[in-house]
């Protein structure tokens, strides 16, 4: 039975009754679906038995201030990247000093859909042939895992030279660049950079750039295997293939990482 948007041999009660359920389904659509312009709605709803004309569509999204399509709201740059974060990477720089004040700079990469970073290596002078072999190791190591990459975000350091984009392109990876001076475009490598800083970096002496080449590595490897992290549900980036449940009789066993900085906690067998 097809319900109408109005019914003049109804009384005003049961009409106005029934349009605020028509109002309400209207507002619905227009809010979930922010792409939808208003003869879709009135189509969408013909389809769930209720007939309204676009003006009425149209008349109820403006009262309730939402504008018309093409796109009413979002969606936000960390909405795109949470959508299209199956098969996109994040790389960026960032520099730590040494006691004798020599600077080294880190380049790195992290997968978006489960925050696993990949340590691309450690150098006092990031020119661009090095970064591009970098970008080489990692085309062969995705590759070898049979991964199929569909983005690259990087920042537009001039660190990252015409060919290392070009090795990325020959594994089907779009570059995309991020606006000037907008870290938050790059939040999800930014994030890491933090993490690796408050949690390892700041609490040690880095001697030489092997020593900084250990700490990250093992750091990197407690990231991924044993550090739960909030945007992925407090899962690990590789989980476990399998998990003892915890019981009365369990014993809980500690392990220390990086001489006692970092804590891990598992049961023991």
């Amino acid at each position: 039975m097809v319900r109408h948007w109005t019914y003049p041999h109804r009384n005003k009660g049961a009409r106005n009754a029934l349009d605020a359920d028509v109002v309400a389904l209207i507002l619905r659509l227009g809010r979930e679906n922010p792409r939808w312009g208003y003869l879709r709605i009135v189509g969408e709803c013909a389809k769930l038995g209720v007939t309204v004309s676009a003006t009425s569509v149209r008349n109820v999204l403006r009262r309730h201030r939402l504008r018309p399509a093409p796109r009413r709201s979002g969606p936000t740059w960390t909405e795109f990247l949470r959508a299209q974060a199956s098969g996109t990477l994040a790389c960026d720089f960032f520099s730590v000093d040494t006691v004798t004040l020599r600077r080294l700079y880190v380049l790195f990469f992290i997968d978006l859909e489960r925050r696993k970073v990949f340590l691309a290596g450690v150098t006092a002078h990031p020119i661009g042939i090095w970064v591009t072999q970098q970008a080489r190791n990692l085309a062969a190591r995705i590759e070898d895992e049979g991964r199929v990459i569909k983005f690259l975000i990087r920042d537009r350091d001039s660190k990252f030279v015409g060919p290392f984009d070009e090795v990325m392109r020959s594994i089907g990876a779009r570059v995309i660049k991020t606006p000037v001076r907008a870290p938050r475009a790059n939040a999800f490598a930014e994030r890491f950079v933090r993490t690796a800083r408050t949690e390892c970096l700041d609490w040690l002496l880095i001697r030489s750039e092997r020593h900084l080449e250990r700490v990250l590595a093992e750091f990197v490897q407690h990231y991924n295997a044993a550090r739960p992290h909030r945007g992925i549900d407090l899962e690990v980036p590789i989980p476990y293939l399998s998990r003892k449940q915890f019981d009365g009789s369990a014993q809980v066993q500690r392990i220390d990482q990086l001489g006692g900085l970092l804590h891990e906690y598992r049961i023991a067998a």
